[in-house]
């Protein structure tokens, strides 16, 4: 049966806590430290060596679409009613709107150490202790919005812009690629800094603490930033017809991402399925 994910501002007070509820069960059950050693695990750059499949590959939309659905059915294992609500960042953009309530995530850290101090998986809480990290730090963090050198969450032209492109993906197929929807969408620009950081690599930044870098998977809105980045694929499919997953070949032995990059019918690792059977969820699930 086809399932609905809703727009997060839409739960009713019983949806939400069913979701929360949801997920510290899965933490409790050490289910959701595997979801954050897995993405630690294949967060490989271009700059690194061996093949890329989670970021800076066209396999970026495929592979973070698998890993929400092997998310959503870890929760509703627990509870069959749940699904996974997405945030949409270019209509609530304050730091006390939606998902930022106590009765959902939470909010912002606090000045000192950036430690999330409200809500179901704050520290104090003892359900939500940080276990599997690139730093130390057993506690989860945020700096919405980066209030040392603020930055704001990308808007609906800035989405647009990526939408509007009609190809998915171009050579050399990493970060360095200036058109294509997938990269677009995923931001990488140029120059250093804010100005760099487009769309779904900008909410990772204005969102801040422990969402950036690796071990983003940390802090729960990382399913409900990336649920929503799974819907603009949907409507990148819908608004362009008939456009496919590139490259539809892998790159040749001479061509420097040769064994990098995942092509349409390639396995794509860790799970035995390729970027064509991720294309159309249809018969899973649909958004609200």
């Amino acid at each position: 049966m086809v399932y609905t994910r809703k727009d997060v501002t839409t739960l009713t007070g019983t949806e939400k806590r069913r979701f929360v509820d949801a997920l510290l069960e899965t933490k409790r059950r050490g289910e959701y430290d595997e979801f954050v050693r897995i993405h630690i695990e294949y967060y490989v750059s271009d700059g690194e060596h061996g093949l890329r499949t989670a970021h800076m590959a066209p396999s970026f939309l495929p592979w973070h679409r698998r890993f929400l659905l092997d998310l959503e059915q870890a929760l509703r294992r627990v509870d069959s009613s749940v699904t996974v609500p997405y945030w949409d960042w270019t209509k609530d953009r304050t730091t006390s709107s939606s998902p930022w309530t106590a009765d959902l995530l939470g909010g912002t850290g606090r000045r000192s150490d950036r430690r999330v101090t409200t809500g179901p998986f704050a520290h104090a809480t003892g359900n939500w202790t940080i276990k599997e990290n690139v730093t130390g730090t057993e506690y989860l963090t945020r700096d919405l919005g980066r209030s040392g050198n603020p930055i704001e969450l990308p808007t609906k032209s800035d989405l647009e812009w990526a939408l509007d492109d009609p190809v998915y993906d171009t050579a050399p197929w990493d970060s360095t690629v200036r058109k294509g929807f997938r990269n677009k969408l995923e931001g990488w620009g140029t120059g250093r800094g804010s100005a760099s950081w487009r769309n779904h690599n900008r909410v990772h930044r204005w969102v801040g603490g422990a969402m950036v870098g690796g071990a983003s998977v940390n802090d729960p809105v990382f399913w409900l930033h990336h649920a929503f980045v799974d819907l603009q694929w949907s409507r990148w499919q819908a608004r362009h017809r008939g456009t496919r997953y590139l490259p539809a070949e892998p790159p040749g032995p001479g061509d420097a991402q040769h064994g990098r990059v995942v092509a349409r019918h390639e396995r794509l690792p860790p799970w035995d399925v390729t970027p064509d059977e991720l294309e159309d969820h249809s018969r899973i699930y649909q958004y609200a």
